[in-house]
């Protein structure tokens, strides 16, 4: 809102953040107010004219600033505005974000930052580079927003197609990081996947004839069906071959299952609609020892084609030693290893792992548990490979 009403994509974020920081020192003292949005909404409104007008005095830009320089009334309004308050801009700045003057890399770390909330480790280790790099990044993709002078609204149905596989990566990686947050003390941050669900079936109400936003809106629902049951009562983590299939939610399974049945039939197929495919594999097994494992290794096998990810080959290793025993996924991780792009990484030591146990090796499956359990920053995560390496030594 702050952006489409002052033309600073940038400002208006530091702007929510000083509201924010103002709102943890206050509300506590003071209480919530009634309309803890709007009153949100009013303070950084007020740090965006502060702005503005120290920069008119500092750099005599009077045109500048009157141009960018709202109504007073309308930049500071009343609390209780609801309309204006309750307008969701989200799915505008999801396709502002994604400019096509900005790389695609670009384009989606700033989105993840800007949409989704997401720390710069957190998507750092999502495009798996460092911290610091990801930093430059985001900061270079908000100057170039900026000098732009690109106006806060929502592109024309001839400009989507330019935008939308950095939108759909965004929302991918976003879904993500709340199924499996990579950082903290829970394994799930439910916030974060239902507002991608929101957004892509928001995505999907604009292109209901795109296959990939409906195979990207599939994947993200049958994989959620599946969260109920992916922790214990403690909240520890519970691999797909233990969950209680009977917890998976039916209904997220059938609409998913539908969407992709009917995308699959629209000619070229994506990559977001082989992911949901695999997965509706997995959820119409009634039990894990009824999975199609040699399907989800060719689904596997044309997704690597599809995509340099290293991620597909880790998973199509499963699937191989899943359908042809665990030699024939060692190879795969051997082959994965020696290319360097996950040197470190802890799901690579989690996978070699889990293939070696598969095989009988116990001692060097509980080394490459507990090499796993260091690398990774999820607590549930390090907690469910320590069990299993432990397990294993007994």
């Amino acid at each position: 809102m702050l952006s489409r009403r002052f033309g600073d994509f940038e400002a208006a974020e530091d702007a929510v953040q000083e509201a924010l920081l103002a709102a943890a020192t206050q509300w506590p003292a003071d209480g919530v107010p009634a309309n803890p949005r709007g009153w949100l909404i009013q303070v950084a409104a007020r740090r965006m004219i502060e702005r503005v007008r120290g920069e008119q005095a500092r750099r005599r830009r009077e045109d500048l600033v009157a141009r960018r320089t709202p109504d007073d009334r309308r930049a500071a309004p009343a609390a209780d505005e609801e309309y204006e308050a309750d307008r969701d801009d989200t799915l505008t700045v999801l396709f502002l974000a994604c400019h096509p003057s900005l790389s695609s890399a670009s384009a989606i770390a700033l989105t993840l930052r800007s949409v989704g909330g997401l720390t710069t480790a957190e998507i750092a280790a999502a495009f798996l580079v460092p911290e610091a790099t990801m930093a430059q990044r985001i900061s270079r993709a908000k100057q170039r927003i900026r000098a732009s002078g690109v106006p806060f609204r929502m592109p024309s149905a001839e400009e989507w197609p330019g935008r939308l596989r950095s939108v759909l990566h965004v929302l991918y990686l976003i879904f993500n990081e709340g199924y499996t947050g990579t950082t903290g003390a829970g394994l799930h941050r439910v916030e974060l996947s239902r507002e991608a669900i929101r957004l892509a079936r928001a995505v999907h109400a604009l292109l209901p004839d795109d296959a990939e936003v409906a195979g990207l809106l599939a994947l993200m629902l049958l994989i959620e069906a599946r969260r109920p049951a992916r922790t214990g009562p403690s909240g520890e983590l519970v691999p797909l071959a233990e969950q209680d299939r009977s917890r998976w939610d039916g209904a997220a399974i059938a609409e998913g299952v539908a969407l992709i049945t009917a995308t699959l039939s629209r000619g070229a197929v994506g990559p977001y609609q082989l992911q949901a495919a695999i997965n509706a594999v997995h959820d119409e097994a009634a039990a894990v020892e009824e999975t199609d494992w040699p399907q989800i290794l060719a689904l596997y096998g044309l997704l690597e084609h599809m995509s340099d990810n290293p991620m597909v080959t880790l998973n199509r290793a499963v699937a191989a030693a899943m359908a042809h025993g665990p030699a024939a996924g060692l190879a795969l991780l051997d082959a994965l290893e020696s290319d360097g792009r996950l040197t470190g990484h802890h799901r690579l030591h989690a996978t070699r792992a889990h293939l070696l146990e598969m095989r009988g090796d116990r001692a060097a499956a509980a080394e490459h548990y507990r090499t796993a359990a260091r690398l990774t920053m999820s607590l549930p995560e390090r907690h469910y490979l320590i069990g299993r390496a432990g397990r294993l030594a007994e």
